[in-house]
């Protein structure tokens, strides 16, 4: 499933959000522009990660924007999501697209420039460069890739790339300008006061710099 756009991709983080319900987030950030949904919560149980995977698959399917499940393949496929994202220490890329299929999209973190070579052997969609600059909604990531990482991984990968950590409207421009399809964030948007207009004005940084 290559036909995704990946250029203003939102992370959820509840903890972030400033007492406001992810769904009200989500569709707030659709109407700014968002254009891909990871649903990445890490205090949720089982069936309030599934409940919650349910109701942005229905705000989303009317816009046919992906929603993307971080880590939990069994909700993944429980919901019929549109794809999953894993990271290094998680599920076997090979074991995720033989559950999942061929059509789904399937992301994969990548921290340094070499993981991003090794992945030039895997089928993924995309893959996500973490963390461009350091952020305080990471704390476990190894050193920043910063904007030179970024052009050099820009330079040799086949996949999309998606940008993620500490980004903002102050610089987005300067990811898209050193190569990244796609900026992808969490506090950018999630912790603003109006996420439609934090979504809008990313979204307009992104498209010019193109």
């Amino acid at each position: 499933m290559n036909d995704f756009d990946i250029s203003l991709y939102l992370v959820t983080d509840q903890g972030l959000s400033k007492g406001r319900t992810p769904e009200y987030i989500v569709a707030e950030a659709v109407k700014g522009g968002v254009t891909m949904v990871q649903l990445r919560e890490k205090n949720l149980s089982s069936g309030e990660f599934y409940e919650l995977a349910k109701l942005l698959m229905s705000i989303l399917k009317p816009f046919n924007i992906p929603l993307i499940i971080n880590d939990r393949l069994d909700i993944a496929l429980a919901v019929n999501a549109d794809g999953l994202h894993i990271g290094q220490s998680d599920i076997p890329y090979s074991v995720a697209r033989k559950i999942l299929g061929k059509d789904k999209i399937i992301g994969l973190s990548v921290e340094t420039i070499e993981q991003a070579r090794e992945a030039n052997n895997l089928d993924v969609d995309y893959i996500g460069l973490s963390p461009v600059f350091s952020t305080n909604t990471k704390l476990d990531t190894n050193t920043p890739l910063g904007l030179s990482g970024i052009q050099a991984i820009a330079g040799f990968t086949r996949h999309k790339t998606v940008a993620i950590g500490g980004i903002n409207s102050s610089n987005a421009e300067s990811i898209i300008t050193s190569g990244a399809d796609g900026i992808a964030v969490i506090s950018a948007i999630v912790s603003q006061e109006n996420p439609k207009k934090a979504a809008a004005v990313l979204k307009s940084i992104v498209e010019k710099a193109k």
